[in-house]
C-alpha cells in the first residue's frame, strides 16, 4: 500500500475523533483488524491518521485491545511517528487530575498480552529509553507554547485491567517511585520499538489511584468525566504537536532499532 500519512495519533478512552472531512481506510494486517478504520486527513500541512485504541464505541477493554494489529496497521499506511493521548492515574499528590504528563519510562505488569512480532530468530529490540526522545522533547515544547505545561518526567506502570488498582498495590507503586499508572501504554510502546517507529506517551491524569488518597477509590465515571472535560483542549495540543514533530527521523534512536538485526519477515 501507498504511504498515505507519516504521523499517528492513538486516541484514548474519550479520544475517538480527531480529524475532520478524513478519508476513512480498512487496513489488513497479517494479525487481523485494527480497532476500527485508520481516519486519514490533514493537520497543519502533515498526512494524518487516527485511530482510537478502544474503538469508536469503546468496544476493546485494554486486555482485548489488537495492539499488535493496531500498530502494524498504522506503519503500512506510512505513519513513522506516533503521538498517544492516554488517560492514567497518579500515584502521586503532585500530580492531580487535569495535569498533563509526558512519560520517560515504563514499567509492565501486564500478563497475557501478546508483546511481540517476532516468535522465530533472535529479534532483541533495545528498550532502555522505551519512548521517541526528539517525540518528547517536540511534545514538552509545543505544549509549553500552547499553554499547558506538562510535567517533563515519570514512570508509567501499566497493568492488566480492567480493573483498577487495589489499595495496597497501588501504595506499592507509589512505593517502587512509579508515578503513573494505566491499562493501554503497553504493549504499544515496544510493538512501535519493533516496528522502528517512533513513539511517544501523552497521559492525562483524570485521578489519583487508589492507595494515594482516602475515599472510595477510583470509578470509571471520574476518568471518563475528567477526560471529557479536558479532550478538547487535548485534541487542540496535539495539532499543535503535529506541527512540531520533525520531518526527519535519521538521528532518531527509534527509526534505528532494527538497524543490524535479521527479521523473520518483511515489514510493511
Amino acid at each position: 500500500m501507498a504511504a498515505v500519512a507519516d504521523i499517528g495519533v492513538i486516541g484514548g478512552s474519550g479520544f475517538y475523533e480527531f480529524l475532520a472531512d478524513a478519508e476513512e481506510v480498512k487496513a489488513e494486517t497479517p494479525f487481523g483488524e485494527p480497532s476500527d478504520p485508520i481516519a486519514v486527513g490533514e493537520v497543519s500541512g502533515r498526512r494524518v491518521a487516527f485511530l482510537p485504541r478502544h474503538g469508536r464505541d469503546h468496544r476493546f477493554p485494554p486486555h482485548k485491545i489488537p495492539y499488535r494489529a493496531n500498530m502494524w496497521a498504522l506503519r503500512s499506511l506510512g505513519v513513522r511517528r506516533i503521538v498517544a493521548p492516554s488517560a492514567v492515574g497518579s500515584l502521586t499528590p503532585s500530580y492531580g487530575p487535569g495535569t498533563l504528563v509526558v512519560p520517560d519510562q515504563l514499567v509492565d505488569r501486564t500478563r497475557n498480552r501478546v508483546q511481540t512480532y517476532y516468535d522465530s530468530y533472535a529479534v532483541h529490540v533495545p528498550f532502555a529509553d522505551p519512548y521517541c526522545p526528539a517525540g518528547r522533547a517536540s511534545v514538552l515544547a509545543a505544549a509549553g507554547e500552547f499553554g499547558w505545561v506538562p510535567a517533563g518526567s515519570g514512570t508509567l506502570v501499566v497493568i492488566e485491567g480492567p480493573r483498577f488498582s487495589t489499595r495496597a498495590e497501588s501504595l506499592w507503586f507509589a512505593a517502587q517511585g512509579w508515578t503513573l499508572v494505566g491499562m493501554t501504554g503497553h504493549p504499544e510502546a515496544v510493538l512501535a520499538r519493533e516496528l522502528a517507529l517512533c513513539y511517544t506517551p501523552l497521559a492525562l491524569v483524570t485521578d489519583t489511584d487508589a492507595g494515594v488518597d482516602e475515599g472510595e477509590g477510583v470509578t470509571q465515571a471520574e476518568v471518563f468525566e475528567v477526560f471529557g472535560a479536558n479532550v478538547a483542549r487535548l485534541r487542540d495540543l496535539v495539532a499543535k504537536i503535529i506541527a512540531a514533530l520533525p520531518a526527519e527521523r535519521e538521528d532518531d534512536l527509534c527509526a534505528h532499532a532494527l538497524d543490524g538485526i535479521r527479521l523473520p519477515f518483511d515489514l510493511p
